[in-house]
């Protein structure tokens, strides 16, 4: 996003999982062509958005310090997911709207936050959400920084799943067809090696 644009977004890069597909590891430290994962998705992030606040759980000092950004845990302990870290993030940030990328997606869109922001706007939604195809990526969203309450609300409920939550709010799809590379994650240790072996 143009720091001329008058939009004001804080970017959450969610990072707060246990990493079990990939051994347990802490998946946004694990190195990547000379970087660690995390240091590639913010490089991406960062110019589309006002700010940058890292959700994490564990090695918050470590993403501290490899970004220079906060760093804000789950308030909701166990490792509640995707949501939780959503909800930290709400409770974070300063910005009328918060976008969600997560730390194990190197190559997200460079115009993530324009697109979904203009879609947001155009159909009055409450979310807007990234998918290619017909599968959405729930974890690539844009929200109002208005749903905090709602969110809190959903979890103390017991609500842990994010297409349940989705499900209760405005939401517009916003179609990546042309990037579908874009929103490719990576979950295990094979994966990483694979993409560590592309030119």
């Amino acid at each position: 996003m143009d720091i001329r644009d008058p939009v004001r977004v804080t970017g959450l890069i969610l990072a707060g999982g246990q990493g079990r597909r990939m051994g347990g590891v802490d998946k946004g430290l694990q190195p990547l062509k000379g970087r660690r994962m995390v240091e590639w998705v913010y490089e991406r992030l960062r110019p589309q958005v006002t700010e940058v606040v890292v959700n994490a759980n564990q090695n918050q000092s470590e993403y501290g310090a490899a970004l220079g950004c906060r760093v804000v845990s789950d308030e909701i302990g166990g490792f509640a997911g995707p949501l939780a870290g959503l909800h930290a993030g709400l409770q974070a940030n300063t910005q009328p709207f918060l976008v969600t990328v997560p730390c194990d997606s190197p190559f997200l869109p460079l115009d993530l936050v324009a697109r979904l922001h203009a879609a947001l706007v155009a159909h009055h939604a409450d979310l807007a959400v990234a998918k290619t195809g017909d599968q959405p990526h729930p974890v690539f969203a844009l929200v109002r920084e208005s749903l905090a309450g709602h969110l809190r609300q959903f979890l103390d409920g017991g609500g842990r799943k994010i297409d349940a939550w989705y499900a209760s709010l405005r939401v517009v799809e916003v179609a990546f067809d042309d990037q579908p590379e874009a929103f490719s994650n990576i979950n295990t240790r094979e994966e990483l090696s694979a993409f560590e072996a592309r030119r």
